[in-house]
């Protein structure tokens, strides 16, 4: 598959990135070579291959979810330097 400068301009908008266009022929070719590289894979015989959904063999051992006792909200509060009736009060951070 040959990336054209169409192409490469709806990908880079897609991806939100900038490029000056002195690089734009580089970037089609490297990103043709990266296609041509992964087509590659459609060559490679996987007739009773069953797909993988994690590289680990490992398993999760999943626990029962169960009710325990909570701490009172009055008492994790008290420590706190700023609240608002059950909350903890923080600074603004995003304007």
């Amino acid at each position: 598959m040959k990336i054209d400068r169409a192409l490469l301009d709806k990908m880079a908008h897609l991806a939100r990135l900038e490029f000056e266009d002195k690089d734009a022929e580089k970037m089609m070719q490297d990103m043709t070579n990266i296609i041509n590289w992964v087509e590659k894979l459609n060559e490679v015989d996987t007739t009773g291959i069953n797909p993988l959904t994690s590289m680990s063999h490992e398993v999760n051992s999943l626990r029962e979810d169960k009710t325990e006792p909570q701490i009172p909200a009055e008492e994790v509060l008290k420590n706190a330097p700023l609240k608002n009736e059950d909350y903890f009060r923080v600074p603004k951070v995003l304007g």
